[in-house]
C-alpha cells in the first residue's frame, strides 16, 4: 500500500512541473507594435494607390507623367518602409519561436525522464496482481484503495505519453514555422535590396524625362506622338508575323483546359484587362486585340513564375510594346510573358521553379500605368523578333491565359 501510494505521490509531483521558457512579454509587445506599423504603411500604399488609379484615365500629359511618377516614388517608398518592418517582424517572430522550441525540448525531457521514474518504481511492485493485492491487504476497503490508484496511475501514464507525443509534434511544427519565417525573412531582403533599385531607376526617369522635354508639353507631346506611331508599327508587324504562325498552331498538343495548369504570377488576382477583343483593346490597339491578361500591380510588386522551366528571354523594349519583360519556356509546350516590369532578376538560360520571383512590376513599355501584362504562348513555333527601334520582341501564337489559371 505504502509503495503505491508512493508512486502515485511521485507521479503527480514530477507531471505537475513545467518548463517556463515562454517568450517575454515585451517580445510579444514588439511584434504588435511590427502589426500595427505594417497596417498603418498599407493603408497608406492604399491611398497612393487610389491617387495613382484616379489620374489613369487623363491624357497622357507632361503634368500627368510627372505626378504619376512622384506618386510612385512615394508608394516606393512605402513599400520600402514595408519591408524594412516585414524583416524586423520576421526576425522577433523567429526569436519568439526560439522560446517556444526551448519550452517544448525542456517539457519533452521533463516529461521522458518523469515516465521513465514511474515505470522503474512501478517494476519494482513485481507486477503484482489483483488476488495478490487483496491477500495482503488486511481490508477489502484497502485492497480496493490499492487497486484503483494502480488504475489511476496506469491511466495517467497513458496520458502523460500522449502528451509526450503530442508536444513532439507541437515542437516540430513550430521547427517548421520558424524555418518558413527565415525563408520569408531572406525573400523580403531580395525584396527591399531591388526595390531600392528600382526607386533609384524611376527618379532617373522623372529626370531623364524633363531633361529631355526641357518641362515643356509641347516637346512632350512630340515624343509621345513619335512613340505611338512607333508602337503601331511594331503592332502591324508582330500582327502578320503572327496570324501566319498560326496556321501551324496544333491545339492537340496543349495541355488540357483547366485550373492550375498554371499558377497566378501575382498574388492579387485582381484583374484589370482580360485577353481578346476587350472594350480596352478596341480603344488601345489597332488589332482591337488584347493578346494576354493584365493584373493590377503596384510599382515594384514581386513578380512569380507561373510554372517550372527555363528562362527563354530577358529583353527591354525601351518605352514601346513590352518594356522590360521575362519569357519562360516550360515542359508542357507552353510559354509564359511577364511584360512591363520595372526589373528583372534572372538571366537567359535560369531554370525557374513555379512561384519563384523573377521580377517586379512597373510601367516600362507601351502603358499608361503601372500593371502586369501576362501572356500565355505555344511554345512550339515561338520565336524572338528583332524590330526596329524595340529589339527583340517574342512573336508567336497566344493563348487565353485564363483557360490554365
Amino acid at each position: 500500500m505504502k509503495k503505491i501510494l508512493f508512486l502515485v505521490s511521485i507521479f503527480y509531483f514530477l507531471f505537475s512541473i513545467t518548463s517556463f521558457a515562454a517568450a517575454p512579454q515585451e517580445l510579444k509587445n514588439a511584434i504588435n507594435q511590427k502589426t500595427q506599423q505594417l497596417q498603418e504603411i498599407n493603408n497608406q500604399i492604399k491611398e497612393t494607390q487610389k491617387n495613382l488609379e484616379s489620374i489613369q484615365g487623363q491624357g497622357q500629359t507632361l503634368q500627368k507623367e510627372i505626378k504619376q511618377t512622384d506618386y510612385n516614388i512615394n508608394q516606393l517608398n512605402l513599400n520600402i518602409r514595408s519591408s524594412e518592418i516585414t524583416i524586423d517582424k520576421l526576425v522577433l517572430e523567429v526569436n519568439s519561436l526560439q522560446y517556444e522550441i526551448t519550452d517544448a525540448e525542456n517539457e519533452i525531457v521533463l516529461k521522458r525522464e518523469a515516465i521513465t521514474r514511474i515505470l522503474q518504481e512501478f517494476q519494482k511492485t513485481d507486477g503484482e496482481t489483483p488476488l495478490l493485492i487483496f491477500l495482503k491487504n488486511k481490508s477489502l476497503a484497502d485492497s480496493v484503495f490499492e487497486m484503483q490508484n494502480l488504475t489511476d496511475l496506469n491511466a495517467g501514464l497513458k496520458t502523460e505519453i500522449d502528451n509526450l507525443r503530442k508536444v513532439k509534434e507541437e515542437m516540430a511544427d513550430k521547427l517548421d514555422q520558424s524555418a518558413n519565417k527565415k525563408q520569408l525573412t531572406e525573400i523580403e531582403n531580395s525584396n527591399l535590396k531591388n526595390r531600392k533599385v528600382i526607386l533609384d531607376d524611376v527618379k532617373k526617369e522623372k529626370k531623364n524625362i524633363l531633361v529631355q522635354t526641357k518641362s515643356q508639353e509641347k516637346v512632350y507631346q512630340s515624343i509621345i506622338s513619335d512613340l505611338q506611331k512607333k508602337q503601331m508599327e511594331i503592332a502591324d508587324e508582330i500582327n502578320t508575323l503572327e496570324e501566319n504562325l498560326r496556321l501551324s498552331f496544333d491545339p492537340r498538343v496543349l495541355p488540357s483546359k483547366r485550373p492550375g495548369v498554371l499558377a497566378y504570377p501575382v498574388t492579387d488576382h485582381y484583374v484589370t484587362q482580360e485577353y481578346g477583343y476587350t472594350d480596352s483593346a478596341k480603344l488601345l490597339y489597332k488589332t482591337k486585340f488584347h493578346n494576354g491578361i493584365d493584373f493590377k500591380a503596384s510599382l515594384g510588386t514581386p513578380i512569380l513564375a507561373a510554372e517550372d522551366g527555363e528562362v527563354m528571354a530577358v529583353g527591354d523594349n525601351g518605352r514601346v510594346q513590352y518594356g522590360k519583360f521575362i519569357l519562360i519556356k516550360h515542359n508542357n509546350n507552353l510559354a509564359t510573358l511577364y511584360a512591363h516590369l520595372s526589373r528583372q532578376i534572372v538571366q537567359k538560360g535560369s531554370v525557374i521553379k513555379r512561384g519563384q520571383v523573377i521580377g517586379y512590376s512597373g510601367n516600362t513599355g507601351y502603358s499608361t500605368g503601372p500593371h502586369l501584362h501576362f501572356g500565355v504562348y505555344w511554345a512550339l513555333n515561338l520565336k524572338m523578333q528583332s524590330f526596329s527601334g524595340a529589339g527583340l520582341v517574342p512573336v508567336g501564337v497566344t493563348i487565353n491565359p485564363a483557360n490554365y489559371l
